[in-house]
C-alpha cells in the first residue's frame, strides 16, 4: 500500500525576505518569519525596532519594498487592508464616540452590508464573548478604560478575522487592569483558535501570553522562540538586556566562573547569597565582593555587588532571606549551568 504524504501546514503569516523603507531609515531590514495557525505570536522590541511596522505591513497599511507577505498562503502584497483576512486592535482604542458600542461593533459588518437584525445578533455575541453583554447601547463615554479596550476587542472579533493584530492593546491602561486583561485574552484566543500577532515593548507581556516571541532590533528578528527559551537562553547581548535584566560577561569572565570562554548571560535569579560561612553548591563557583546597592522589590531584594577584577554583579534574593547591606562583605555562589553562552553582538 502505498504511503500516504501529510499536506504541509499552511503559515497563518509568512515573511520573507521583506523590507521596508522610510527614506534613509530601515525600519524593517530582511526579514524572514512564520507564524503558526492558531498561534499566539509576540513582536516584542523597543521603539523603533520594527516591530511596528511589520504589524502594519501584514494589515496592509503599509506596502513592503521588497520581499513577500502570505496570509495562509495568499499573497498579499499590494492588497488593501479590507480585503485581507485580518483585523486590528488599536492602543487608542480608535471607537466612535457618536456611536452606540453595539453600533461600534456591528461597523464593520454594516460595512460589508450584513442586515441589521442580523449585525444587532453577531454585535450582541460579540460583546457577550468579551463579557461586556448588555452594554450594547451605551456610549464609549461611559465606560472604563478597560471596557473600552474590550469594545475594540468585540468590533475586531465580530467580522471573523482569521488574524488578529493587537497593536500595544493594553498599553494606557493601569497595571492591575493590563494584568487582567493579559490572562482574559490568553484565554479568548485558546478559546476562538484564533492566531493572534500581538506587538509589545513590555517583556513580561511577551512572556506571560504568547507561545513564540519574536525580538526585533534596529528592523531585524535578533531572536525568535517560546518566553522560556528566549529568557533563559538569551541568544545576544541585546536579547539579554532587553528580555528582563541579565548580567553579561565577557569572555574571560564566564571562564573564570566555570563557564565556556565565550560572552555569556548570567540572571541575577540564579545566583545565591552565602550567608556566613555556608557552603557553595556542588560545581558552583563562589565570588567575594562588596556590596554597592540594595532594592527592595517586594518579594526579592536586588544585590549589586563590585568583585575583583572590574566583576559587577546583580543578584535578585528572596527578601525575606537577605539581610545584606550597602559596604558589606558578601560571597556569591555562581552555578555553572546559570551561565549561558550567546553571540558577541548587541
Amino acid at each position: 500500500m502505498p504511503s500516504s504524504t501529510p499536506a504541509p501546514v499552511i503559515s497563518a503569516v509568512r515573511f520573507a525576505g521583506v523590507t521596508r523603507h522610510f527614506g534613509a531609515v530601515r525600519a524593517v531590514d530582511g526579514v524572514d518569519l512564520s507564524i503558526a495557525p492558531g498561534e499566539f505570536f509576540a513582536m516584542l522590541g523597543p521603539s523603533g525596532s520594527g516591530k511596528t511596522t511589520c504589524l502594519r505591513l501584514i494589515a496592509g497599511f503599509e506596502q513592503p519594498d521588497a520581499g513577500h507577505i502570505a496570509i495562509f498562503g495568499e499573497s498579499v502584497e499590494g492588497l488593501p487592508p479590507y480585503r485581507r483576512a485580518v483585523n486590528t486592535v488599536f492602543q487608542d482604542y480608535a471607537l466612535f464616540p457618536h456611536l452606540s458600542v453595539g453600533d461600534n461593533v456591528a461597523y464593520g459588518l454594516r460595512v460589508r452590508g450584513v442586515g441589521r437584525a442580523e449585525r444587532d445578533r453577531l454585535a450582541r455575541e460579540a460583546l457577550a464573548m468579551v463579557k461586556l453583554a448588555g452594554l450594547a447601547a451605551r456610549r464609549p463615554a461611559q465606560l472604563s478604560g478597560g471596557q473600552r479596550q474590550r469594545v475594540a476587542l468585540a468590533r475586531a472579533l465580530v467580522v471573523r478575522p482569521k488574524v488578529l493584530l493587537l497593536d500595544e492593546p493594553l498599553g494606557a491602561l493601569d497595571l492591575k487592569l493590563r494584568e487582567e486583561m493579559q490572562v482574559e485574552l490568553k484565554s479568548l484566543q485558546r478559546a476562538l483558535g484564533l492566531t493572534f500577532v500581538f506587538v509589545t515593548h513590555d517583556q513580561g507581556e511577551a512572556l506571560s501570553m504568547a507561545d513564540r516571541v519574536a525580538v526585533f532590533n534596529e528592523g531585524r528578528i535578533v531572536q525568535v522562540g517560546p518566553p522560556e527559551e528566549v529568557y533563559e537562553r538569551p541568544a545576544t547581548r541585546f536579547v539579554a538586556r532587553f528580555v528582563g535584566s541579565a548580567n553579561v560577561l565577557g569572555a574571560a569572565q564566564a571562564a573564570a566562573l566555570g563557564g565556556a570562554e565565550r560572552p555569556s548571560s548570567l540572571r541575577p535569579e540564579k545566583i545565591l547569597l552565602l550567608a556566613g560561612g555556608a557552603p557553595a553548591p556542588t560545581g558552583a563557583a563562589v565570588v567575594e565582593g562588596i556590596v554597592e546597592d540594595v532594592s527592595y522589590q517586594g518579594p526579592v531584594r536586588r544585590v549589586a555587588v563590585r568583585a575583583s577584577a572590574g566583576l559587577q554583579l546583580v543578584a535578585a534574593v528572596p527578601a525575606s532571606a537577605s539581610s545584606a547591606t550597602v559596604g558589606e562583605a558578601v560571597r556569591l555562589a555562581i552555578p555553572r549551568a546559570a551561565l549561558h553562552p550567546m553571540e558577541d553582538e548587541g
